[in-house]
């Protein structure tokens, strides 16, 4: 049988179907299924950008304490993301999941997104216990890239957490990742990443040994610069309860 009488078949084929009162109703049972799904994935996508709001209120509220109780900010800057559809559905097809609400929830733990930008590397740890020290944050997996770093010279530390988000009838514990890093550590990140998507990059062994060897200069400089904070912060005088209340007042912007 030739390619265009059989061509011709599935067309008279589909001109049957169409015809048939019960395929009609397949079809629009189909059609609505889609439309539900659609309607489910823009809810869940809803879902992640509010518990992103929640991360971010409470990184902000802890950056606002450190700023009254102390004399500096531990927070450079906080930005986030949700997770475009196309990659979340390349990622689900590349681990050999469906494309459905429930495989979304239960294998892609990273569509809602936080990065935290710290100015010392101890800032990074004090932000992540002062986080996950609130009761309604669970935590589901830590990765320290700083104290092990990737073979790349990666460095950043990476929670995954759930945040409790209150809608109108209902409460939904929602999938957060946060990662928290120094400036150095995300100048480097934000370079690295430019550079990997760029093509034909001659001698590409010798520049990502070279990005390693930079990583490495940078966390030198991290230390450094914790250690000159902490010389610094020994060497200042100490202070009288009473000196103590006036800058605490001087803070908060409470004239005397």
């Amino acid at each position: 049988m030739d390619r265009n009488s059989l061509s011709d078949r599935n067309v008279a084929g589909v001109i049957g179907m169409l015809s048939d009162s019960s395929a009609a109703e397949f079809i629009y049972s189909q059609a609505k299924k889609m439309m539900w799904s659609v309607v489910e994935y823009k809810e869940i996508q809803m879902l992640y950008t509010c518990a992103i709001k929640e991360i971010k209120t409470k990184l902000d509220i802890l950056d606002t304490e450190f700023k009254v109780r102390y004399k500096r900010n531990p927070i450079s800057s906080i930005s986030s993301r949700l997770k475009r559809t196309e990659s979340v559905i390349e990622k689900l097809h590349r681990r050999g999941y469906p494309f459905t609400i429930e495989s979304i929830e239960h294998n892609i733990n990273d569509i809602a997104g936080v990065r935290v930008i710290c100015s010392y590397v101890d800032d990074v740890y004090a932000i992540a216990d002062a986080l996950l020290a609130q009761d309604d944050i669970k935590l589901l997996s830590r990765k320290d890239y700083i104290h092990n770093p990737k073979d790349n010279g990666y460095r950043s530390l990476h929670l995954i957490v759930t945040v409790p988000v209150f809608l109108s009838e209902s409460r939904k514990e929602v999938k957060v990742e946060v990662q928290i890093r120094t400036i150095a550590m995300d100048y480097w990140a934000s370079l690295e990443h430019q550079m990997k998507y760029k093509k034909d990059i001659p001698d590409a062994e010798r520049v990502s040994r070279q990005l390693r060897e930079v990583a490495e200069d940078m966390a030198r400089t991290d230390r450094r610069m914790l250690e000159l904070r902490r010389d610094i912060e020994l060497a200042e005088d100490a202070v009288s309860e009473d000196d103590e209340l006036f800058d605490r007042l001087g803070r908060i912007g409470m004239p005397l």
